[in-house]
């Protein structure tokens, strides 16, 4: 059975960079982005087993499933290859999900992060794409894929083995578009050669995308002078032909309502704005940045409690602005004041052993401990 996918899932809400009050997910302003989110007329909710160290899922039970009729939205969950450690575990993950979201089943429902390696290996190693259609097949869950962090060869590799898999998440954006690493094009094009269904994670890359340097937006005012850089990288993958949801991991209401404006009445990039965005792409590319998306899979392992994304936004406001050292510098000091230093890394490998973009993340922890810490 193939998955419908209609405009209400057009604009994805990713549940990985909830807002925060005082250490914890922010309830009342959650509750106000999902109320502004569903009266819009969107309804696809992307949640994972670990976002949030564990505490995604409830928050999603209680703004979204106890606020709302069931049959009015679509949650989307995933199975982290990384937290099973004997076949138990995937049946006790499952029941875990559904008694944290509240629900009885799951819509979409994924395997967290296929990539060459561990992941697929245990994936495989305990039948999962075959435990995934007996849980459809019990009505735990309704349709069944995977996100997707590997190479394109593997990408062909898992298609061929598993014609069963409905949709499949994969990284997007106009940033990587031609990553050596990520290869977001070449993944797009595999998955709309066969016609199957693509929901986009990280289209504004972890929110590079969306604070870029005055000289790049000002690129995009001059075409459209009211539209955000957000929006351009949400309108870039909106355009393409196969993709059915777009995930937007938003953090506050003002991120919710800039969204919302772009997808409702959405326009499709013209030829010339996509030349405009490639031009943009390429001038960013021009310099070298650490390619971090601040999902965290890294910090939550770290044995000394480095906060590893906000370490390379600081190596990052360096490569771009190196005349000003002092901004960057005085970020990094509040911040280690909080947590670990970039030198107190044990090198360890956890974080590069989980990281999506497989970053040399003890190589560039080095980089910023000679920068700042001298």
């Amino acid at each position: 059975m193939t998955p419908v996918f209609n405009d209400s899932a057009k604009l994805g809400f990713g549940l990985m960079r909830l807002p925060e009050k005082d250490g914890v997910i922010d309830h009342e302003q959650l509750c106000k982005m999902v109320d502004a989110y569903m009266a819009s007329g969107f309804n696809y909710f992307d949640t994972a087993y670990i976002y949030h160290g564990g505490k995604s899922e409830t928050a999603a039970r209680e703004a979204l499933v106890k606020r709302y009729p069931r049959e009015s939205f679509t949650l989307a969950d995933k199975l982290p290859a990384w937290c099973i450690k004997e076949e138990a575990d995937i049946e006790k993950i499952l029941n875990d999900q559904l008694d944290r979201l509240g629900t009885d089943y799951i819509d979409y429902y994924l395997l967290h992060s296929v990539e060459d390696g561990n992941n697929y290996d245990t994936y495989e190693k305990y039948d999962c794409f075959s435990w995934g259609l007996q849980k459809k097949a019990e009505g735990k869950i309704k349709h069944f894929g995977f996100s997707y962090h590997g190479s394109p060869e593997l990408l062909v590799k898992v298609l061929d083995a598993h014609p069963e898999v409905e949709f499949v998440q994969i990284q997007l954006n106009y940033a990587d578009w031609n990553n050596p690493v990520v290869r977001s094009g070449e993944l797009y094009n595999i998955l709309n050669d066969r016609n199957i269904p693509i929901i986009v994670m990280e289209p504004v890359k972890g929110g590079t995308l969306a604070n870029l340097t005055p000289n790049l937006e000002e690129k995009f005012k001059a075409v459209r002078p009211d539209d955000s850089a957000a929006s351009w990288a949400l309108r870039y993958v909106a355009s393409l032909p196969g993709v059915k949801s777009i995930l937007s991991g938003m953090s506050n209401e003002e991120q919710m309502n800039d969204n919302i404006k772009t997808f409702v009445g959405f326009e499709p990039l013209t030829a010339e704005e996509e030349t405009v965005v490639n031009e943009v792409r390429d001038l960013m590319l021009s310099t070298n940045l650490i390619a971090c998306t601040s999902c965290r899979y890294c910090t939550d392992g770290c044995p000394m409690g480095i906060s590893i994304p906000d370490v390379f936004r600081a190596v990052n406001t360096l490569r771009l602005y190196p005349e000003d050292v002092f901004r960057p510098k005085m970020f990094y000091q509040g911040l280690s004041e909080r947590t670990a230093k970039a030198s107190e890394c044990v090198e360890c490998g956890q974080c590069e052993g989980v990281c999506p973009q497989h970053l040399s993340i003890v190589d560039y922890l080095k980089e910023a401990a000679a920068a700042f810490e001298n």
